[in-house]
């Protein structure tokens, strides 16, 4: 279920981005699943459909969603390639930050600040 709360300070499109992104990821929605249309979801939420259409447009960038013309948009079998490709990553950094003797907490600490400096343009 998505839900937008038109009281906070996040825009509307990036609260469904990460909503579905989100469900995409913890396999709510499964690879192959048929997302609503952008105009019949916006009628839904009550959004304006250009909203709706950048949430998609970024998810696809993202590779979480593939839309295959009139067909549709559809969970991609690319999202759950990327979440392996993290998970390999987070198991080498892993391997890294415990051969160099840097406690949890501070290995935390630097990837927060990395993902920080990553998601500021």
């Amino acid at each position: 279920m998505i839900v937008i709360d038109a009281a906070s300070p996040t825009p509307p499109y990036e609260q469904l981005r990460a909503q579905l992104a989100r469900q995409i990821q913890d396999r709510s929605l499964a690879v192959g699943t048929r997302l609503p249309t952008i105009r019949r979801l916006a009628a839904d939420l009550g959004l304006a459909v250009n909203t709706v259409g950048r949430a998609y447009r970024e998810l696809e960038e993202a590779g979480l969603i593939e839309t295959r013309g009139r067909a549709g948009s559809f969970v991609s079998a690319a999202g759950e390639q990327a979440l392996e490709r993290a998970r390999r990553a987070a198991r080498d950094y892993a391997a890294v930050i415990t051969s160099v003797g840097i406690d949890p907490t501070e290995a935390i600490r630097i990837i927060e600040a990395a993902l920080d400096r990553a998601s500021t343009p």
